[in-house]
């Protein structure tokens, strides 16, 4: 209870510092409403659902780099010193995952909307809705989960962005593989037990990146 104490101001502060910097996450959504643009001049039309899940995909994982790639930068030295006694590492990170997972959440679901109307929804016609929505939202929070910890490796070595991209990739990769297999399963309107093995595969990664983050991160801050 004493941590979650701790959890709950940190992440009221995140939303506060994300609020005064709406630049950021307009930038963020700028980005993708572009490259959404961008694709639709390319292609008008995305028929096949192959192609129509791998160009969502693809926007996604960039888009996650910039809206998490910031999450430690308005934290300098001497603030992160100030948080440091106040409270605990475990909290620390908890409030920057639960807030990275909500962030994900709106911008992954905001996208889908601005995919779906522009792209066209032809390729989603005999699609499983529920199982692919079900797919976004736990590669969102597996995407947040995951640049969080390499957010605040970045940090520390000050080195965010180069560093993520050196990083990020190699981790996201079976994340990222799996939630393919699952979505593309989702597009062709197989049915839930099919996909059983992927859901339980993205599941069993985002609980295993959560823990790792929460038992790693206070070795992390102590340096």
């Amino acid at each position: 209870m004493n941590i979650l104490r701790e959890v709950f101001p940190l992440i009221q502060r995140e939303l506060h510092t994300e609020l005064r910097d709406k630049v950021s996450l307009g930038g963020v959504l700028l980005f993708v409403a572009s490259s959404i643009f961008v694709s639709y001049l390319s292609f008008r039309q995305v028929v096949s659902p192959h192609t129509w899940n791998a160009l969502f995909w693809i926007i996604i994982v960039f888009a996650s780099f910039s809206a998490i790639g910031k999450s430690f930068a308005s934290d300098g030295e001497g603030r992160q010193l100030y948080l440091y006694s106040l409270c605990s590492a475990e909290a620390y990170i908890i409030s920057k995952m639960v807030f990275n997972v909500i962030l994900m959440l709106i911008l992954c679901f905001i996208s889908f909307g601005m995919y779906y109307t522009i792209i066209g929804s032809e390729a989603l016609e005999s699609a499983s809705i529920s199982q692919w929505l079900c797919g976004l939202a736990l590669g969102a929070t597996g995407f947040a989960l995951c640049l969080t910890l390499i957010a605040g490796i970045a940090a520390k070595a000050r080195a965010n962005f180069g560093l993520m991209a050196v990083l990020g990739f190699p981790v996201l990769m079976p994340l990222l593989v799996t939630l393919l297999r699952f979505s593309k399963n989702a597009l062709d309107g197989l049915a839930w037990n099919v996909n059983l093995k992927y859901l339980g595969a993205l599941l069993g990664l985002d609980i295993m990146v959560a823990l790792l983050s929460y038992l790693l991160f206070p070795y992390l801050w102590r340096d």
